[in-house]
């Protein structure tokens, strides 16, 4: 019996093929968007590519929202159809995820490799089978997870980054760059996504936005501007987790992912303060262990606990 699972982004495509509950890393093939017109050509030629295996059930993770059966990506004009696709692979069951909720599925078994410990908690902690991930990166999301004591795997779908900022962070920001320059992060994700990084270097600085990444170069080579304007992200970053850690209480762990979130993994000692800063129900980020995910086979992992 084969599953077939993908990983799918704006810029590349991830398929693999599972059989007895575990990925075929063999199968495991990278395309590049760039060549496709579909994502239904990217299947065909995968399938071709694998000899035509009988594909039982199959689970797309997909970079962009899901809803009735349906996605589309946010930056690539591809559809996705459950239906289509099972018609495609000829199989039974075809189910589409957002990729961070693949993530959320992936988030039991992460272990080794695969995850970073950021910030420890103790030992003696209470546990609620309770987890989240907080996606950092082009946008921002969230996917609060349930396991439960069957080991099934619940994983909630969100729109986080669409709310509004909470005013905390708000005041730290006019405070720092002033209102006028404040007014231009409305909400989560556009204060914490890359381009929300990019707007606030641009803030501190007095200087036109610059990708995220080339301020993630700048600071490899020492520039005190760029360091000063992490260094502050990261704050920020703290005092988001700590509103998210008191809202979902994670109390098996937040797990950090995507490229900002990776960014700011060696700046712990800026975040944690921040997480921590708050008396009031203090004992719940205490208690809440923050992990990165490093595995860039994740959301696979995730696509086949998701087919159960």
């Amino acid at each position: 019996m084969a599953m077939l699972l993908g990983d799918v982004g704006g810029t590349n495509a991830r398929l693999a093929i599972a059989r007895n509950g575990s990925i075929d890393a063999s199968t495991v093939t990278r395309f590049k968007g760039d060549d496709f017109a579909s994502f239904d050509d990217v299947v065909r030629q995968f399938l071709a590519e694998q000899h035509g295996p009988h594909i039982s059930s199959m689970c797309i993770a997909v970079a962009g929202p899901v809803s009735g059966g349906r996605a589309r990506l946010t930056n690539r004009d591809w559809f996705f159809d459950e239906d289509n696709l099972a018609r495609l692979a000829d199989a039974d069951q075809a189910r589409l995820i957002n990729d961070l909720t693949a993530l959320g599925f992936a988030t039991p078994a992460l272990a080794g490799d695969g995850v970073a410990v950021l910030r420890e908690a103790p030992q003696d902690r209470a546990r609620n089978g309770q987890a989240l991930v907080v996606g950092l990166g082009t946008g921002f999301n969230v996917c609060a997870v349930r396991v439960l004591p069957g080991g099934a795997i619940t994983a909630l779908e969100a729109e986080e980054g669409h709310t509004h900022l909470p005013a905390n962070i708000m005041w730290r920001l006019i405070d720092r760059v002033g209102a006028d320059a404040a007014r231009g992060f409305f909400s989560t994700e556009e204060t914490f996504a890359g381009r929300g990084l990019s707007r606030l270097h641009a803030a501190m600085t007095g200087t036109h936005p610059v990708r995220s990444e080339d301020i993630a170069h700048a600071v490899e080579a020492g520039d005190a501007q760029a360091i000063a304007t992490y260094d502050f992200f990261t704050e920020l970053v703290g005092l988001l987790c700590r509103e998210l850690a008191l809202r979902f209480m994670p109390l098996e762990g937040m797990f950090l992912a995507g490229s900002v979130g990776r960014s700011i993994a060696d700046r712990m000692d800026r975040f944690q303060p921040a997480f921590l800063a708050q008396e009031h129900m203090r004992h719940i980020p205490e208690n809440t262990p923050i992990f990165l995910i490093r595995d860039d086979m994740a959301a696979l992992h995730g696509c086949l606990a998701a087919l159960g």
